[in-house]
């Protein structure tokens, strides 16, 4: 008897935990601040913003989003401080099991030429198979597909981009992984694979996780390969730090704490070491920042 297959993740997806070991939980740009709500009648309102600490400006958005999970349906209204008005319809299990159909849309009235865009989108989800189709409206237009298909922890995936009006394939990548629950390995081709990118993901216990990443691109003019690790270690059920270094010496410093139910604090500190005596200049070489979410 054959063993069952789970759904595997979707291309964007593909090595995920490494990307968000890495990448998740060091605020070092600026001071972050999200409010989430949710009403009984299942609309959710989020406010977030950020302060970014090089250029002083504050940038934020406001969404709402109604959910009705009985008959698949998802709308999203966003508002930004840009000016931009953001649209997202989403029907799921619609028409066929494992099927769900989305429509983007967003508006710059302030622009008077390429103030639009609309993206419509497929995603067919079934055991061993996670594939996605998307045409951009109003960039091209473009035709983006992407696939994954996975048995017994084994995972192949690629993507093309085809832009009709030049009637010619303008990006592909393809990707190689393993996913186990303790650990997960990903290669990737991308920039229609000039660039290639190999990641690592390794639970070691119930409190200590680790990973790294290595990008190599055949386009660059050093030739180097660009690599970070990086470790997760739970304090206790409540807090959490972080640290990463890169092959130019920054090394990325973070603290998460969760003060109550649906509060959350998190610190970040980045230091370059090969230019610690350094306080000050045009470029400054540490950054500092915090993100504050609260959930209710």
């Amino acid at each position: 008897m054959s063993v069952p297959q789970p759904v595997p993740p979707s291309w964007k997806d593909l090595g995920k935990s490494g990307n968000d070991l890495l990448g998740k939980d060091f605020p070092i740009y600026g001071t972050n601040l999200e409010v989430k709500t949710k009403t009984p009648s299942n609309v959710t309102f989020k406010v977030a913003g950020l302060r970014d600490s090089k250029s002083t400006a504050i940038n934020g958005d406001l969404e709402a989003k109604y959910v009705d999970v009985k008959n698949g349906v998802t709308f999203t209204q966003g508002w930004t401080t840009a000016n931009v008005l953001k649209s997202q319809v989403e029907l799921e299990n619609q028409i066929a099991k494992g099927l769900k159909i989305d429509l983007n849309a967003s508006l710059l009235p302030d622009k008077a030429a390429n103030n639009k865009s609309a993206q419509i989108g497929v995603v067919y989800k079934q055991p061993a198979l996670h594939t996605r189709a998307v045409l951009d409206l109003f960039k091209g237009p473009t035709f983006t597909a992407d696939t994954v298909v996975g048995r017994d922890g084994f995972l192949v995936g690629a993507e093309a981009s085809y832009d009709v009006t030049q009637g010619k394939v303008t990006r592909y990548a393809a990707a190689v992984g393993y996913s186990a629950p303790e650990y997960a390995v990903t290669l990737h081709g991308l920039g229609n694979l000039s660039t290639f990118a190999a990641s690592y993901y390794h639970r070691v216990n119930r409190d200590v996780e680790a990973g790294a990443k290595a990008i190599y691109d055949t386009k660059s003019t050093h030739g180097n390969v660009n690599l970070e690790v990086g470790a997760k270690a739970y304090l206790d059920a409540s807090a959490f730090v972080k640290a990463k270094i890169n092959n130019a010496g920054v090394l990325c410093l973070g603290y998460t704490q969760a003060l109550r139910p649906g509060v959350k604090a998190s610190f970040g500190l980045a230091l370059d070491t090969q230019r610690l005596n350094e306080t000050a200049g045009a470029q400054p070489a540490h950054k500092v920042g915090a993100s504050f979410t609260f959930e209710g």
